[in-house]
C-alpha cells in the first residue's frame, strides 16, 4: 500500500529510516547496485522526497489479514 513520506530519522546503526504518514516506518538505503536511492545521503535529497510515497509492507501485511 503506498504511503507518503513525512519525515526521516536514523536508527542506531545510524541507516535512514523514513517516517510514512501511516505511522509505519521503512529503511531507505543506498546500496548500488541493489538499491540506489543517491538522495538518501544529502539533506537536500531526503528534503526533495517527503511527500512522496513508499510501499509500505506493515500496511499491506494488516490490509490483507
Amino acid at each position: 500500500m503506498q504511503k507518503r513520506i513525512i519525515g526521516f530519522d536514523q536508527d542506531p546503526e545510524e541507516h535512514w529510516v523514513a517516517e510514512l504518514e501511516c505511522g509505519h516506518t521503512q529503511h531507505v538505503r543506498h546500496q548500488p547496485p541493489w538499491i540506489n536511492r543517491p538522495w538518501v545521503v544529502t539533506a537536500e535529497g531526503r528534503a526533495r522526497v517527503v511527500g512522496s510515497f513508499l510501499e509500505c509492507k506493515h500496511c499491506d501485511i494488516y490490509e490483507a489479514g
